[in-house]
């Protein structure tokens, strides 16, 4: 490396640490708040303190391209203000040259991005869960989630559309608690709460078929109260799409796959699994509703963990020229640069995955749509400016 080069270099490495100490302690003060509160509840410190250690490596997928972007911005836009860049032209350097350690520290990064996104942060999330379910009864509750079928509670299975804070939209319960009648229970809407270890829901317009053994037929009620018995007991929940590695998440995608091309195997297989004898046509019409929105929700989980990573070399690429492009002296120019770019690329991620449960939209595919940005903008800037 070049006496140039490892100037540029240096002085961005000095710049990417200061960038990440300071975003990585503005992206865990929430954390911060969570430790404080449960050590001012009297939790015992080792679990605070294995809580918190297996909750930071998630923080790195956002403060790692974030810094990068920053140290590329104001590394660059201060050497052409400095007109540094200027007197490289004069002298005949290659910009390419100059920016090339930058962009291979970018590499080394997005592939470390991937090995923590994919192996590190999904076994701290299942980690976590269960650390936080020891810590508090009630964190049991993360476990509703909408468009999958929930089988963590013993001898029910639920399934719900949307949730709203506590509210749960468009209902369907199974009850096996009764060896003698397998129950669907529907409702428009439900509160959740806990109470002790069982999960209550306070549902709205409900009806349950049958009532009970000695009723046949459907049942209809404006409002009543359900309650999951033990639903919170301390016990190893069942893994979600967060908690699978690299590998694994690819196994479940292809299990995914073969369910959704044939449900009616899938429901009969559900159902030998559970309790649930005599009960494949309830567990259809729950597969039927719940596979391509689980098939959906892996591919887009796997996608963005990949897209995360490369947000790494897409910051350099963009940031640099962008830099190069400011002339301004001013680092607050720089920074709002930095910063209108990763929202761009955030928000687009983020509104893709909200759309994770639409399987007709691919927002698997689509949740690629910042790379393919920053990659043409990277194009367009990179021959005008360097």
């Amino acid at each position: 490396m070049k006496t140039l080069e490892r100037y540029v270099f240096g002085a961005f490495l000095s710049s990417f640490f200061l960038a990440f100490l300071v975003l990585s302690f503005v992206l865990t003060v929430g954390l911060m708040v969570q430790i404080v509160r449960y050590m001012l509840q009297g939790i015992p410190v080792d679990l605070v303190g294995r809580f918190a250690f297996v909750s930071f490596p998630e923080t790195l997928q956002w403060t790692i391209p974030l810094a990068l972007l920053v140290a590329s911005v104001l590394v660059f836009s201060r050497l052409s203000a400095d007109s540094e860049i200027a007197a490289m032209r004069a002298c005949g350097v290659n910009l390419l040259t100059v920016m090339r350690a930058p962009l291979l520290f970018a590499l080394f990064c997005t592939v470390m991005g991937l090995f923590v996104n994919n192996e590190i942060v999904p076994r701290g999330h299942q980690i976590r869960r269960d650390l936080a379910r020891r810590i508090s009864v009630g964190a049991g509750l993360e476990l509703l989630e909408p468009g999958r079928v929930i089988d963590d509670f013993p001898k029910v299975k639920i399934y719900f559309e949307e949730k709203e804070g506590n509210w749960l939209r468009d209902l369907i319960v199974l009850d096996f608690s009764n060896p003698r009648v397998d129950r669907m229970i529907t409702a428009s809407k439900a509160l959740v709460t806990s109470e002790g270890r069982d999960v209550v829901l306070d549902l709205h317009g409900m009806t349950v078929d049958p009532l009970d053994e000695n009723n046949p037929g459907m049942a209809r009620a404006t409002r009543f109260q359900y309650r999951v018995k033990d639903a919170l007991r301390d016990r190893t929940y069942k893994r979600r799409e967060k908690d699978f590695r690299f590998f694994e998440i690819l196994s479940e995608i292809r299990l995914a796959k073969a369910d959704v091309k044939d449900p009616q195997a899938a429901a009969e297989r559900r159902a030998r699994e559970g309790r649930a004898k005599g009960a494949v046509a309830k567990e259809l019409k729950l597969v039927k509703k719940s596979l391509k929105s689980q098939l959906s929700n892996l591919r887009t989980e796997f996608q963005k963990r990949l897209v995360f990573a490369f947000a790494s070399i897409c910051f350099v690429l963009v940031g640099v020229p962008l830099g190069i492009r400011a002339q301004r002296r001013e680092s607050s120019i720089g920074i709002a640069i930095a910063l209108v770019t990763a929202l761009g690329y955030y928000l687009v991620v983020i509104l893709m995955t909200s759309l994770e449960k639409n399987y007709a939209v691919r927002p698997d595919l689509l949740i690629w749509l910042p790379v393919v940005l920053c990659a043409a903008l990277a194009s367009y800037l990179i021959p005008k400016n360097l």
